[in-house]
């Protein structure tokens, strides 16, 4: 069988971001969804989960970095743009419509009360994140070492530490306590 011609690989690219964009606006929840979209089509799981590391300890939105990895290993140089396109078009398209809602609205007593209703449930949403970021450990048990880095990486958090700084801080950590 022939490999799809490069056309076809950027529609697919394009379809698969505008579709992960569009399904999971959220970047940590839209990992999975692109797992399951790129691994085995796109590229390896190996593949992915370098992709995944990597987009972490580097700086910008998680979201683009992976579309740019994923882009360039099915698609070259214009797989990139294809797959940024698909990226970025989405939320996009998204904020300036709630852009304009708010700026209709900007007036109105009861959005004070709606974005002050939606803090708790970001809140929520990022810790649901975290516990399913820790169940799905290798070792699908949490351990006093891997509690140290949780807890080590909350503090650094907390005193304003850059995120890839915290990253690469415990990846290293990680190879110390896990030899």
């Amino acid at each position: 069988m022939n490999p799809p011609s490069t056309f076809i690989v950027w529609l697919r690219l394009l379809w698969m971001f505008l579709k992960v964009n569009l399904l999971s606006p959220s970047g940590p929840a839209s990992i999975g969804l692109l797992y399951k979209e790129a691994v085995g089509s796109m590229m390896s799981e190996e593949r992915f989960v370098e992709a995944v590391g990597f987009s972490n300890l580097l700086p910008g939105s998680e979201a683009l970095k992976l579309a740019m990895f994923v882009g360039y290993a099915a698609g070259g140089i214009p797989g990139v743009f294809t797959a940024l396109l698909g990226a970025v078009l989405p939320p996009t398209v998204m904020m300036l419509a709630v852009a304009f809602a708010l700026q209709q609205f900007e007036q109105a007593d009861w959005l004070n009360g709606f974005v002050l209703g939606m803090s708790p449930a970001v809140a929520a949403l990022m810790v649901t994140v975290a516990w399913e970021l820790a169940r799905a450990t290798r070792s699908r048990q949490i351990t006093r070492r891997f509690m140290l880095i949780a807890v080590l990486s909350a503090v650094a958090l907390y005193f304003n530490t850059p995120s890839p700084i915290v990253l690469l801080g415990a990846g290293v950590l990680g190879v110390i306590l896990y030899r």
